[in-house]
């Protein structure tokens, strides 16, 4: 991630796979199930939505497709939270993946303010 810091396409590429990555090592039952597909939905969605930003028709477009980014980005931690609490072994790998989705969501709330 080091060489890609600054780079979001590349960025919240590789956070939505290894959000992938992450879910597929998970053991599914009834009740986790649910978590684990919207986490997957809202961590690829912000690559997803930042893909769109940058072929954006105007700026207003470019602006709410960033917002799009941001609400994701705060959605990935919710269910996060909510794995940390069913699977509280895997708390590190959490973390990591929630730090990551805080960075994110900081960066698309500058990007949206900067936009003014």
């Amino acid at each position: 991630m080091k060489g890609n810091k600054y780079n979001l396409e590349e960025r919240t590429a590789k956070f939505g796979e290894k959000i992938i990555k992450f879910c597929k090592l998970l053991s599914l039952d009834h009740l986790n199930k649910p978590i684990i597909l919207q986490l997957i939905k809202s961590a690829t969605s912000i690559g997803a939505n930042y893909m769109e930003a940058n072929g954006a028709s105007s700026k207003k477009d470019f602006k709410n497709k960033i917002f799009i980014c941001k609400k994701e980005s705060q959605e990935t931690k919710h269910w996060l939270r909510m794995l940390n609490s069913y699977f509280p072994e895997k708390r590190d790998e959490i973390a990591d993946l929630w730090q990551e989705s805080q960075e994110l969501s900081m960066i698309f709330h500058k990007i949206t303010a900067s936009c003014k």
